[in-house]
């Protein structure tokens, strides 16, 4: 008969907390985790990475010219080392940090290569709004401007400020995705192309940068028209990209021989959704295609966390907003008449639907 000892032990060794290749280190990662993104936000929002774009500087330098307190100063630069946002050469009389390659290429408001209108954006807007989120599961609804004021955009779009700002988050957002379709798209076989809700005007731009034979342009609400032009202008393509002045769910869309939509698709509930969708149909001639980007979400709903928690960012941000499968828009664009639908891969999380009008 086992005695109460024995039973103690087995009992214990039997317990799943006590299997020893488990630990939490990667659970309180995970939660902690906002610790490492504030901590670039800042860095962006402060202009770090400019700065260090001119030349290495050491910490007192550097924290002169942006303003730092000596107290958090240094920690603040170890972290970003820690984090593989900067480097730091150890010597004499100072310490020197400079950018990690990616940080000098993507960092940097000088270069055109610049995503980091999207980070400033996530610490303005989202980074207060997801502090929400539990309050958004809960009730459904957002937590951004548009719980108060119904409309998401129409308080982005209001300020010339913020709506600069959310231009150049959605340039950010879309243009590792952008240099994705100019390769791989066949884009031989078309002449003129419209993107829909094209913003600051960056998929155009990149596309009519790898196709010289290509006419296009963007279609986006009047309030965008000037800072389209002047993005379009300053890579030297205003004669083959114009603007197109309107709304798509009360304007007729663009005709042209493709329409995309790109992270447009994943504002909106289903049945605006399938409007959208619609609308493009019935702008596109015989064999005309419809491109659709967004961060869509495996079909397994397994490997796409950056899609999954895109989705959570629409329940924060809009009244019924959502992303979705690839198999989920394959459907909706036949729903709406297309005959084919196939989705591709483009860069990190985003792929994008391809369907072909009869």
């Amino acid at each position: 008969m086992q005695n109460g000892k024995d039973a103690a032990r087995d009992a214990t060794a039997a317990s799943p907390w006590q299997v020893p290749d488990l630990t939490p280190d990667r659970l309180l990662q995970l939660g902690m985790g906002f610790w490492a993104a504030k901590t670039l936000l800042s860095a962006v929002e402060l202009g770090v990475f400019t700065q260090l774009a001119k030349a290495p500087q050491d910490a007192a330098a550097l924290s002169a010219v942006l303003g730092l307190h000596p107290r958090g100063a240094v920690d603040f630069l170890d972290a970003l080392v820690a984090l593989h946002a900067l480097e730091r050469e150890d010597g004499k009389p100072g310490n020197l940090y400079r950018n990690t390659p990616d940080a000098e290429l993507f960092l940097d408001k000088a270069k055109p290569t610049y995503v980091g209108g999207l980070l400033e954006m996530a610490n303005a807007r989202l980074y207060p709004s997801w502090a929400s989120l539990t309050d958004s599961l809960r009730s459904g609804r957002p937590q951004s401007e548009a719980a108060e004021e119904g409309d998401l955009f129409a308080a982005i779009y209001r300020d010339e400020q913020t709506l600069r700002g959310f231009l150049q988050a959605m340039t950010g957002v879309s243009l590792a995705a952008a240099q994705a379709m100019a390769r791989k798209f066949p884009w031989a076989e078309c002449q003129t192309f419209i993107d829909i809700g094209a913003a600051q005007g960056a998929l155009p731009v990149q596309i009519a940068l790898a196709h010289p034979h290509l006419r296009g342009g963007g279609f986006d609400l009047p309030a965008v028209g000037p800072v389209f032009q002047e993005y379009v202008a300053a890579h030297g393509l205003q004669d083959r990209l114009g603007f197109y002045p309107g709304d798509f769910f009360t304007d007729p869309c663009p005709h042209a021989d493709v329409l995309i939509m790109g992270h447009i698709l994943h504002d909106w509930d289903i049945d605006q959704k399938l409007y959208l969708l619609e609308k493009c149909y019935s702008a596109l001639p015989a064999g005309g295609r419809l491109i659709v980007y967004d961060a869509m979400i495996d079909d397994a709903r397994r490997q796409n966390a950056f899609g999954l928690l895109m989705s959570l960012n629409m329940l924060i941000e809009t009244p019924g907003g959502f992303d979705y499968t690839g198999a989920q828009c394959c459907a909706w664009a036949r729903q709406v008449g297309f005959a084919q639908a196939r989705v591709e891969p483009l860069s990190g999380p985003d792929s994008m639907m391809i369907a072909t009008r009869q």
